[in-house]
């Protein structure tokens, strides 16, 4: 009985550390935006994205979305990345704000995510001048 019990503590234990181990997807996102990843941050994307970089908004391809952030990285690139707010408690939707430090000026990136087929793909990504 106490070997049953001691068995069910350590496998209870391993699925919730395991659980605390995973990375939140707005983490990861930060880190890609912070080393201008656009690849990485463009196999987040759902099949079509709303982009809005500065005063550019339209809605676009995966592909097309990811060239655009790479045009983005290039005439802004990233010194550091910080979250600035996130939402992750509902099991279907996810929203982050990544403040992203240029050598030149500050960027508020919204992201939002919605689940399709258990995996968080970004609907809208929003690029603007952060506010003082």
């Amino acid at each position: 009985m106490i070997r049953s019990l001691i068995l069910l503590i350590i496998s209870l234990s391993s699925l919730y550390s395991s659980k605390a181990i995973q990375a939140d997807v707005i983490d990861d996102l930060s880190s890609y935006f912070k080393t201008s990843n656009a690849k990485e941050i463009a196999k987040n994307f759902a099949s079509t994205i709303e982009l809005i970089i500065i005063d550019e908004e339209d809605v676009y391809s995966k592909a097309q979305g990811e060239q655009i952030l790479r045009d983005f990285f290039v005439k802004h690139p990233p010194v550091k990345t910080s979250i600035f707010h996130k939402i992750n408690t509902n099991p279907n939707y996810r929203f982050g704000v990544i403040l992203l430090s240029t050598s030149r000026e500050t960027f508020r990136v919204s992201v939002t995510m919605k689940k399709f087929n258990n995996n968080f793909l970004i609907t809208e990504l929003r690029i603007e001048p952060a506010k003082d």
